[in-house]
């Protein structure tokens, strides 16, 4: 198969009328989908934000002045050792 057949040009009009449909017919069931997932797993509603969990390591083996929000490291306290 080469690029020529693939190309639109060469496509005769019955052919681009099939490729047309097909490819309305394919939205179209594609946004159906859409709204019957929302329908079954509707999305979920906004709730109010969690607080951030701050941690701080200072222990034998742990960076030194690492701070953490949420068990991600954020940033190093430079200097601290302990809090």
């Amino acid at each position: 198969m080469s690029l020529h057949e693939l190309s639109l040009d060469a496509a005769t009009p019955g052919e681009r009328r099939v490729r047309d449909l097909a490819a309305a017919l394919l939205r179209l069931l594609s946004h159906t989908l859409g709204l019957l997932a929302e329908r079954v797993a509707p999305p979920a509603a906004a709730s109010t934000p969690v607080e951030p969990t701050l941690e701080y390591h200072a222990e034998a083996g742990a960076p030194e002045g690492a701070l953490y929000v949420n068990g991600q490291l954020v940033g190093h306290l430079p200097g601290v050792q302990r809090l």
